[in-house]
């Protein structure tokens, strides 16, 4: 059923399974959700699905120590991109993406946290819909988001140019100032990565990575 409805998502954008991947790393774009400073040397791209458990391991487990260490201290950046498997972690994204861009990563991490919860059920909708209430969303302006077809294919065509440039195939996957690490590592791990990525940082005027101001969806 999964594998059913990411094709047909796929067929909807225009686009190939075929495509071959390309050694591409991603930049800031913006409408990207970014926690930490828009400075910060060192920008980790986490690509993930709000229906992947080891995605929640990674948030409950890895997430607290490197926001604390990393991310409130300047040194690095995380930018938050969507890699939706199915349906349900395409409707917790555009719930998520219709927050104001400073509570997203609140939302996304409520997500996770309740992921059990809302993740299994056949429709979400109602257990989202509790979610929004609770983050100051209300019901008119959530149907209104569940609605917005422009908004679930802005979400789909990242996935896809991920999957296509990029090469992700699996969640999560990071991208650590273009160096590739894919799954729920433990913090030590990450951190020793993010460690070897701050001595091999780009040379002044290199803005690939700079964050720029989001641009919330209407």
């Amino acid at each position: 059923m999964q594998k059913i409805w990411l094709v047909a998502a796929f067929s909807l954008l225009g686009m190939s399974w075929l495509a071959a991947a390309h050694a591409e790393t991603p930049t800031v774009v913006p409408d990207d959700r970014v926690l930490g400073k828009a400075d910060a040397p060192i920008a980790i791209f986490e690509y993930f699905s709000l229906t992947c458990p080891h995605c929640a391991e990674f948030s409950a487990e890895t997430f607290p120590k490197l926001k604390e260490e990393w991310l409130d201290t300047g040194k690095a950046k995380l930018v938050y991109r969507d890699y939706p498997l199915d349906r349900n972690a395409l409707q917790a994204a555009v719930l998520a993406r219709c927050a104001p861009p400073e509570r997203y990563p609140a939302f996304v991490e409520v997500l996770f946290k309740s992921q059990n919860d809302w993740g299994r059920m056949t429709d979400p909708t109602e257990g989202l819909k509790r979610i929004a209430r609770l983050g100051g969303i209300g019901d008119e302006k959530f149907a209104e988001c569940m609605a917005d077809k422009s908004l679930q294919d802005s979400i789909l065509a990242s996935r896809f140019k991920a999957q296509n440039d990029y090469g992700v195939d699996s969640t999560p996957t990071f991208f650590i100032n273009g160096k590739r690490l894919v799954g729920a590592l433990p913090y030590d791990e990450f951190a020793k990565a993010l460690g070897e990525s701050s001595t091999a940082l780009p040379p002044p005027g290199d803005t690939r990575f700079a964050a720029q101001p989001p641009r919330p969806h209407p």
